[in-house]
């Protein structure tokens, strides 16, 4: 057994990851930021006000061999700071490379690192996925952190000799997903005509039970030492197609409306909203055999489960 804090704890993936452990075993240590917040019965809490080049991690670290670092400052839309990319590297960057050497003083023996598939870029062209091999290209502030972020904790790995996995997820929906997803669904289940009936690209997603599966794989896995992850379903959809399904999950019928993609780019483009469009229009797929064979790890829910999944908490709330 390994004593492994996680941190994240309260956030869409590492709460998820959290009850998935605290299941299974009575030895995890859950970093949150507010004294009462709820917590599973067997985790111990530790409260950590901030994920900064200044957090102190000497009470969380206490006898762990294992960290699961979640905690991030998030993804923004239209974003308003001064300088988006400082803002971000401060949590992102210096304080996951403040919490990882702390770790690797305190005798941590391996470093789980949620990043993102942005470290690899915004868009694939048709038949060409990412690897996990593929030189990074960031394309905004949030995965240019992330990158640099994967970059100092190698650095740190091999100056400490602790193991550092890189997971770089893809778009991640299930139980509890909010924004563009949550939309989406909100859209279908109201039977709103959306103009998405003609869209042909290939995009990948992950559900979060296929995610935190690979995340608790990693945990003790000796073949997952100093590598790097994409994780994704498996199955690569259309964004019709995807609206088709999450619609069937949903009880409702899909009423798409077969508007050529390029005349929604144009008209998104006009409208200032070009990288919605490009979402909605444009490919981003991965290649996850890299993840699958070294792990011998195949994702254990379908696309259709973790849509099922989705619509139900969605129903239910």
């Amino acid at each position: 057994m390994n004593n492994i804090l996680q941190t994240g704890a309260t956030g869409f993936v590492g709460g998820a990851v959290l009850n998935r452990l605290t299941a299974e075993r009575d030895d995890i240590t859950a970093a949150v930021r507010k004294p009462q917040t709820d917590l599973p019965a067997n985790a111990r809490k530790v409260i950590v006000p901030d994920l900064d080049v200044g957090t102190d991690w000497l009470e969380a670290l206490e006898a762990c061999s294992v960290v699961i670092h979640s905690a991030a400052r998030v993804h923004v839309m239209n974003d308003q700071s001064a300088d988006p990319l400082a803002e971000f590297r401060k949590t992102n960057v210096d304080g996951t490379l403040n919490l990882a050497r702390q770790a690797a003083a305190s005798g941590v023996k391996r470093f789980i690192f949620i990043s993102s598939i942005k470290v690899n870029g915004e868009g694939t062209a048709p038949g060409k996925p990412y690897t996990a091999f593929d030189t990074p290209a960031p394309q905004d502030p949030y995965g240019v952190s992330k990158m640099e972020a994967e970059q100092g904790l190698r650095e740190t790995a091999q100056q400490t000799g602790m193991e550092v996995v890189v997971i770089r997820p893809v778009l991640v929906y299930g139980p509890g997903v909010k924004a563009n997803f949550r939309s989406m669904m909100n859209w279908l289940n109201k039977g709103v005509p959306l103009p998405l009936g003609a869209i042909h690209n290939k995009r990948s997603l992950v559900s979060l039970d296929n995610l935190v599966d690979l995340i608790a794989t990693c945990i003790d896995h000796p073949a997952a030492a100093n590598q790097t992850f994409l994780v994704s379903d498996g199955e690569d959809l259309s964004t019709s197609e995807m609206l088709r399904r999450m619609a069937g999950a949903l009880g409702k019928p899909a009423r798409l409306l077969p508007v050529p993609a390029v005349m929604l780019e144009c008209g998104a483009t006009l409208l200032g909203k070009r990288a919605v469009a490009q979402r909605l229009c444009g490919s981003l797929q991965v290649d996850i055999r890299h993840t699958c064979e070294t792990l011998n790890w195949s994702p254990p829910v379908s696309v259709d489960e973790g849509f099922r999944a989705a619509a139900s908490a969605f129903l239910n709330e």
